[in-house]
């Protein structure tokens, strides 16, 4: 981990305000028949007045809650002075995916904001927003010396450009393979409403002036594999290949037209060939993936009758609580504690047959185990069921000499330091948000730089500074340690 910075001047801190300025947002009726984008940016004077009430904090939780460890803290401070172009450097310069992060992170910053113990916490994301939209948009990322080293990375998602990121700017010559035909990996399934291809094409423009090239419509597995990379002269090989299948139910009448899986559906409203859909839709599952299809299916729906079923209550929903809110605003109907049986119809979908579920004790993660309620049986009409419980990796042509490790979530990662494989020279990382696949790839990013500059017998360092015209990568000033959720 970087050394602090010096510690700076003390600066006077506003008085709290718990009140937050309101963030632009499409009226619920007109926003849920179409895909247009949901929040809408801050002018520069609602984004002033909201980095004014940040306390600036001797300890940045904020920063301390961040995977990527951005300092979100000294961004705010800019942008109350109105230093555009300065807040604009700060918030891209450890950050590679910017633009779109937002658009859609999950803002565990904000859940670590003290202002949040008096009222509502400062909008840290949307700040990130109006930094990049009012500061500079010429900034690009500079190499530092060629190290004359090549890495392969395998997979064009959030891991994987975060990984070219640190990387690129320490000198390597970077290819990334992606097997679609554009990056961005599951960024690619998140819905307009909520960000689009081009806040993507804007972070990858900053890379324009790094040794990476994206050599994308390249499947590793077919033509070759990790191992087959580091003979074809790639000095080490970063694995990114995250989850893009979906899971199944294994239920009678999953097979039935009328079923999708979530992840098919979101891709092919992305690509704008979305599937027609029927007059009664239901969505099965809790997540992310769940809500984002159930609200892309709302916006489908020609009598927008949709419900969403999900085995345990609603506190317990691992989907982010604003999409939820979101959603419960737009008129989905919710049915808790109830666990799919099987999915009925003769030619097609007609109905879902569902059974109530009681929680009992917590299982070893926490959770309450849920347990079926006999002769509880009923059935939802639907000629529509969306399958969103959970993805899995496609592993098809990767070596099992590499030793993976599958986490609970899916994707498959290195268990040595570092998330090095048993394979020397290859490592695999993922996670299961977008910033935090971002923050797994920055430790993998580091091991990967010790492990080829002792090939070249030179020590490490800190990542050099992304601009290349300031001092390398430091933690903030107060920075004590990591907050892990």
């Amino acid at each position: 981990m970087a050394s602090p910075a010096p510690a700076k001047p003390p600066v006077t801190p506003p008085k709290l305000n718990p009140v937050r300025v309101p963030i632009p947002e499409e009226g619920v009726v007109d926003r849920s028949t179409d895909f247009r984008e949901i929040f809408r940016a801050y002018s520069k004077e609602e984004a002033v007045l909201e980095a004014k009430r940040c306390v600036l904090c001797r300890r940045p939780w904020c920063v301390e809650a961040c995977p990527i460890s951005q300092d979100c803290r000294e961004y705010i401070r800019l942008i109350s002075i109105e230093d555009w172009d300065g807040a604009a450097r700060v918030t891209a310069l450890d950050n590679p995916l910017a633009t779109s992060l937002c658009k859609v992170c999950y803002h565990y910053c904000e859940d670590a904001c003290v202002v949040k113990k008096k009222g509502v916490p400062i909008a840290i994301r949307h700040l990130k927003r109006a930094a990049l939209d009012y500061g500079s948009p010429e900034l690009a990322y500079v190499p530092s010396r060629p190290k004359g080293q090549r890495v392969a990375v395998v997979g064009g998602g959030p891991a994987g450009i975060m990984a070219a990121f640190e990387l690129g700017v320490r000198g390597y010559a970077v290819t990334v393979f992606e097997a679609e035909e554009r990056i961005g990996g599951l960024m690619r399934t998140i819905p307009a409403y909520r960000m689009t291809d081009e806040d993507v094409a804007v972070d990858r423009a900053r890379f324009r002036n790094l040794d990476v090239t994206w050599a994308e419509d390249r499947r590793i597995g077919v033509d070759t594999t990790p191992i087959g990379l580091l003979g074809e002269g790639y000095r080490a090989v970063f694995l990114s290949i995250g989850t893009p299948l979906h899971r199944t139910l294994d239920l009678a009448g999953e097979r039935l037209p009328g079923v999708h899986p979530a992840l098919g559906l979101l891709k092919e409203i992305h690509a704008g060939n979305p599937p027609a859909l029927g007059q009664k839709v239901v969505v099965i599952g809790g997540g992310d993936v769940a809500m984002d299809a159930v609200r892309s299916a709302l916006r489908l729906c020609p009598s927008r009758d949709v419900t969403l079923v999900y085995r345990r209550s609603r506190a317990e929903m691992p989907a982010d609580p604003e999409e939820v809110h979101g959603a419960e605003k737009e008129g989905i109907r919710f049915v808790f504690q109830r666990a799919p049986v099987r999915i009925v119809g003769e030619r097609g979908v007609e109905g879902l047959v569902v059974q109530t579920i009681t929680l009992g004790l917590p299982d070893a993660g926490g959770r309450r185990a849920p347990m079926p309620v006999p002769g509880s049986e009923e059935t939802i009409p639907a000629d529509t069921v969306i399958v969103a419980v959970g993805q899995r990796a496609d592993l098809s042509g990767i070596e099992p000499d590499l030793g993976l490790r599958i986490t609970s979530q899916g994707w498959p990662e290195g268990k040595g330091v570092g998330f090095a494989t048993e394979v020397p020279g290859i490592f695999a990382a993922g996670g299961r948000s977008v910033v935090y696949a971002m923050g797994n790839a920055m430790k993998a990013a580091d091991a990967i730089d010790a492990y080829l500059s002792a090939q070249r017998g030179e020590p490490t360092g800190p990542r050099p500074n992304a601009f290349g015209d300031g001092p390398p990568f430091h933690l903030p000033a107060g920075y004590t340690a990591p907050i892990r959720s």
